[in-house]
C-alpha cells in the first residue's frame, strides 16, 4: 500500500529508508562568507528557512568546566582561541572555516600524561531535557531532527588526533599503544554516553564523524580500521541504537574510504557522507551497497562546485537525483561546507535544481 508523506520529515526520513524515490531531499551548509552573500540577497541569515531544507541540526553540549589550559600550550599564535577540550585554533588567513590546530597533547610522553588530561563531560539531565525539548519543537514544525555527537568535528579518531596529534596519534598506534588506547578510549567513553543521551531525546538522526580518507587512500590500513576505531565506533552507534531503535545513523568521513563501507554497514551506519566524486565513484557505491546503505552528498565541492558553471551544477544534480535517487537512499548535497571560491551562481543553481526534486509528491510503501 502507499501513503503519501506528510511533512519534510517524514519525507526525510522515508529517503534515507529506502522506502520512497519519489523525491530527494537536499542539504547544504554556507561558510561565513557566502552566509554574507545570501543575506545580502535575501534580507535574512537562515538559509534552511527560506530555501526549505527538511531538517535542522543540533549539537549535543558537552558539559564544560573553566580550565587553565595555560600549561600544555607554551606559545600560541596570534588569535587563536582554545576551545572547551583544550585545543587551539588559530584563525585562517582565506576567510574559510578551516583553523591551525595546536595540540594540547602533542608532548605526552606517558598514560598518565593522557589518562589526566581534563576533558568536558557528557550532557547532564537538565541539558539532555533542554535538547528533547528542541527535537519535541522540530517535529511540531515537521521538520526532522540531526542531533550531532562530533565534539571538535568528529566522535572517535578525530577528537583523538586534534588533542595528540595527526603525526602523533598514527605513530602511537604503531609505536605507543598503551598511549593510543588510552586517549581513544577516554574518547569513545564520553562519546558513548553523549550519543546514548542524544538518541533518548527523540532525535531522528544522529550525526557522527571521523575523517578517515585521504583523496587516494585510508589513513590506515583495514585492519589497523578494524582493530582499533571500529570496535569503539561500534559501541557508540550500540548505545544509540539501544536508547532509540529506529535513530538513523549519519557517519561523516571525508575521502576515498571504500574499502570500510562494509564495516560502516555492520556496525550500523545507515547513511553515508559525503561520497565525494573525486575520491570514490558514487554510482559504484549506490550499485554495491545502495540495498544497505543511503548516500548523503554526491556534488562535489572540489571540482563541480567552484569550478563548473551553472549549468555543469544543475546537470551534476540532476544525475545524482535521476541515477542515485531513484528507489530513495539519497540525501542530495555538496560534499562540504560550500567555501568561499564557489561563485554564488553556482550556489543558486544548486539549490534551485535540488528543489525541482525535493518538492515532490513522497509515497512509500506500508503495511
Amino acid at each position: 500500500m502507499l501513503r503519501t508523506a506528510t511533512s519534510p520529515r517524514e519525507a526525510l526520513l522515508s529517503a534515507l529508508r529506502r522506502e520512497s524515490g519519489r523525491s530527494v531531499p537536499f542539504d547544504i551548509a554556507l561558510c561565513p562568507a557566502q552566509r554574507t552573500l545570501f543575506t545580502a540577497e535575501f534580507g535574512t541569515d537562515d538559509y534552511a528557512e527560506v530555501w526549505g531544507v527538511p531538517h535542522r541540526r543540533l549539537a549535543a553540549p558537552f558539559e564544560q568546566r573553566a580550565v587553565d589550559f595555560g600549561p600544555w600550550h607554551e606559545a600560541l599564535p596570534d588569535g587563536t582561541r582554545v576551545d572547551a577540550w583544550g585545543i587551539g585554533h588559530a584563525p585562517s588567513r582565506d576567510g574559510s572555516h578551516f583553523t591551525r590546530l595546536v595540540h594540547p597533547l602533542r608532548a605526552a610522553r606517558r598514560v598518565e600524561d593522557i589518562a589526566s588530561y581534563p576533558m568536558p563531560s557528557a550532557m547532564g539531565p537538565a541539558a539532555t531535557a533542554e535538547l528533547g525539548e528542541r527535537v519535541r519543537a522540530l517535529h511540531e514544525r515537521g521538520l526532522a531532527a540531526v542531533v550531532s555527537v562530533a565534539p571538535v568535528g568528529g566522535t572517535v579518531f578525530w577528537p583523538a588526533y586534534k588533542l595528540r596529534g595527526m603525526e602523533n596519534l598514527l605513530c602511537d598506534l604503531h609505536l605507543a599503544p598503551d598511549l593510543a588506547r588510552c586517549l581513544l578510549d577516554r574518547v569513545t567513553r564520553l562519546t558513548t554516553v553523549q550519543a546514548e543521551r542524544a538518541a533518548s531525546t527523540g532525535a531522528d538522526i544522529l550525526h557522527l564523524a571521523d575523517d578517515l580518507g585521504t583523496q587516494h587512500s585510508t589513513y590506515v590500513s583495514p585492519e589497523m580500521f578494524r582493530s582499533w576505531i571500529k570496535p569503539r565506533l561500534a559501541t557508540v552507534i550500540r548505545a544509540a541504537k539501544h536508547a532509540k531503535p529506529d535513530i538513523l545513523v549519519h557517519f561523516h568521513s571525508d575521502g576515498a574510504v571504500f574499502p570500510f563501507i562494509p564495516d560502516f554497514i555492520e556496525i550500523g551506519v545507515d547513511v553515508l557522507n559525503p561520497i565525494q566524486p573525486e575520491c570514490m565513484d558514487p554510482l559504484r557505491v549506490k550499485h554495491e551497497y545502495g540495498d544497505r546503505l543511503s548516500l548523503s552528498g554526491c556534488i562535489g565541492t572540489q571540482t563541480t562546485m567552484p569550478y563548473g558553471s551553472p549549468s555543469d551544477v544543475r546537470d551534476a544534480v540532476r544525475m545524482a537525483c535521476d541515477r542515485l535517487g531513484r528507489d530513495g537512499g539519497l540525501w542530495l548535497a555538496p560534499t562540504h561546507l560550500v567555501e568561499p571560491e564557489v561563485p554564488w551562481d553556482n550556489v543558486l543553481a544548486f539549490v534551485e535544481t535540488a528543489r525541482e526534486y525535493a518538492v515532490a509528491t513522497t509515497v512509500r510503501r506500508t503495511t
